[in-house]
């Protein structure tokens, strides 16, 4: 009885969410056919992929890498070791990069905001050697600290050989890894992710611009970088925000310029379209309450550790189905955050997301007394 009530509190929480949410159902076409090796389309919020081509292969990422750079530029100053202000000497070998420059002169100071800026809006390799320099006193080891924040992030298929991006048989990643670098720039670093969206920067009196296309054409994009190598093709890994939704396209292996940007431009216009996003639960808060057995209080609730989004077609939210499903018999001692069940969506009978329920209060267990009277009332359930 308890458990059907707790299924019945899920299915009603749902419907005081989604009670506004009643349009008609869009019918979706397949995504569209880009010309592009590997391709993904990812909601920023759910995660979940709305279109993707090859997007666990590996591949060549070019100056896309130089996001992965800059994730651990930006995590070195959070965490106090590097400043905006600092000055970075420029080295004969970051003078001498070749590839995109930002035109910094040899054995010049430069701050870390401008070489930053030189980075992310100018691709410059000779910037981004001189910071990965300054923090880790030569490229490879930079190119070491790089891997070891990729892992913390759960990449599971790069390998970084630099913080440029030049080619290296080593030196590579995939359409689904570099979302999730491009996801923890927005939501880590936002101070520091508005830069992306910037047309251009001018240092030593010379003006370069971004070059990601799509700054000019879709008001709706706000970021995220370009790459180009003979061999790698031309990527764009891009974000753009649309009422409320967000979205990440990263397209590797493109014929030009013009390639990369109508295709991306295709894949965010058809995610949008098509698909909605939504927030389900937040996190942390009672979901329902479960029965505690032998514990110093009978019950605990139980929620979600991170708030839950979901993203389906268009007009297909009155269609959602929730449900919960909780252990048997829980006995302390309960930890809190402690996974205790599921919440299960569905759509139709596709799953949609399933997601840990977890207790939100630690349960010690009870006195010697009640640990009995429990242990016989458990008997007879």
């Amino acid at each position: 009885m308890k458990k059907i009530q707790a299924l019945y509190t899920l299915f009603l929480l749902l419907g005081l969410i989604t009670g506004a949410w009643c349009q008609a159902a869009t019918p979706v076409p397949k995504a569209p056919a880009v010309g592009a090796k590997s391709y993904l389309l990812q909601d920023f919020h759910s995660g979940q992929s709305i279109a993707a081509k090859d997007a666990d292969q590996p591949m060549e990422p070019a100056s896309i890498t130089k996001l992965m750079t800059a994730y651990v530029v930006f995590t070195e100053i959070r965490n106090g070791s590097l400043a905006l202000s600092d000055k970075v000497r420029i080295s004969e070998k970051a003078w001498r990069t070749q590839g995109s420059r930002m035109f910094v002169e040899v054995n010049t100071l430069v701050n870390v905001a401008d070489l930053l800026k030189g980075v992310i809006i100018q691709s410059g390799n000779d910037a981004t050697v001189a910071l990965a320099e300054h923090i880790a006193g030569t490229e490879a080891s930079f190119a070491a600290l790089m891997n070891h924040h990729a892992k913390e992030l759960g990449l599971t298929n790069s390998n970084f050989m630099n913080s440029t991006g030049l080619p290296d048989k080593e030196h590579y990643t995939t359409a689904h890894d570099i979302a999730i670098i491009a996801h923890a720039l927005i939501d880590e670093f936002p101070e520091y992710y508005q830069w992306y969206s910037e047309r251009e920067f001018t240092y030593n009196d010379i003006t370069q611009y971004n070059r990601n296309k799509l700054l000019w054409r879709d008001e709706s994009v706000d970021g995220v970088k370009t790459g180009h190598t003979d061999s790698a093709g031309y990527c764009l890994v891009t974000s753009a925000k649309r009422d409320g939704m967000r979205l990440i396209s990263v397209v590797l292996g493109t014929r030009s310029e013009e390639a990369r940007a109508d295709a991306t431009q295709s894949l965010l216009n058809y995610g949008f379209r098509f698909f909605e996003t939504h927030k389900l639960y937040d996190a942390d808060n009672k979901l329902t309450t479960a029965r505690v057995w032998k514990g110093a209080t009978e019950s605990v609730d139980l929620g979600l550790d991170k708030t839950l989004y979901i993203t389906i077609p268009r007009g297909e939210y009155k269609n959602l189905d929730a449900a919960m499903k909780l252990q048997d018999q829980i006995v302390a001692p309960v930890s809190q955050g402690q996974a205790l069940g599921h919440v299960v969506v569905r759509l139709a009978d596709k799953l949609v997301s399933e997601k840990d329920l977890v207790a939100l209060q630690t349960v010690n267990e009870g006195t010697f007394w009640q640990r009995i009277v429990d242990e016989a009332m458990l008997y007879f359930e």
